[in-house]
């Protein structure tokens, strides 16, 4: 079993013709309930970003508008994984085998993604390759 986990959100996009990441948050989850608690509150909070409530107190009137109807919908997608108890349980399932989890999904603009992995299984691959690498 994996003990701890580190978890990633990125948003990617172009900037001057290059791809561009843009580190969103990170977190060293000590428990592997905790880093799925972690990535779907990160996913939900992306999701009120990109799809706020257009009532609320915090938006002039008329400040949103709806996107068109061929742009992707991503608050939906990733509001959509958050409440999906069998996509839960398949990342719970792959992060504790120590198996890399990434959930992505893009709009016309931006890719956004989320990650976690298993910090022994890091740990793993780097002495693994240590031993693989011949000393100089």
């Amino acid at each position: 079993m994996h003990d701890e986990f580190l978890c990633h959100v990125t948003a990617y996009g172009i900037c001057g013709g290059r791809r561009v990441g843009v580190p969103l948050g990170t977190y060293r989850a000590p428990t592997l309930a905790l880093a799925l608690w972690w990535m779907r509150d990160r996913a939900l909070w992306i999701a009120e970003r990109l799809d706020p409530q257009p009532d609320s107190a915090l938006y002039p009137p008329n400040a949103i508008a709806p996107v068109g109807e061929t742009v992707p919908d991503v608050p939906t997608l990733l509001r959509g994984w958050c409440g999906d108890d069998g996509q839960q349980e398949l990342a719970a399932d792959e992060l504790a085998a120590g198996r890399l989890v990434r959930i992505a999904t893009s709009d016309d603009t931006t890719e956004y993604e989320l990650m976690a992995e298993s910090v022994d299984a890091l740990r793993i691959q780097r002495f693994a390759s240590a031993l693989s690498t011949p000393a100089a």
